[in-house]
């Protein structure tokens, strides 16, 4: 299983960008998509999640009411919709999907079994 990661981009805050993630392969029911992201610096910090049987969806604090993960199965593809941008949203955004990853545990890196390479999302002030 391969993911492609795009959508991302320079924007001034307040702004607005759509990630897809794409997946090679349409992922089975029980799998988690998740979007993290890492900052220069920092470590790789959770984001959202989106269950492809259920559609339930998960936000970090931070992105809860700006940021909105859904998905289209017929296309493979997860989208993060990222609505009122601020500069401290800027970093790289992975998506990661997991067969066995428990709700419990979705913030977890070590829990996902695929991954993406990565866009650059970089808002400016």
């Amino acid at each position: 299983v391969q993911l492609q990661a795009s959508g991302g981009g320079l924007v001034q805050a307040g702004g607005s960008l759509r990630l897809s993630c794409v997946a090679s392969v349409r992922p089975a029911s029980r799998y988690y998509v998740t979007w993290f992201c890492q900052a220069p610096g920092k470590e790789r910090e959770y984001v959202s999640s989106i269950n492809f049987r259920s559609d339930y969806a998960y936000y970090a604090e931070p992105v809860k009411g700006r940021f909105t993960i859904s998905k289209d199965n017929a296309k493979n593809t997860v989208y993060l919709q990222m609505n009122s941008l601020r500069p401290e949203d800027t970093a790289v955004y992975y998506c990661a999907m997991s067969s066995s990853v428990i709700l419990s545990n979705l913030a977890s890196q070590n829990a996902y079994n695929y991954w993406g390479q990565g866009t650059q999302v970089t808002v400016s002030s």
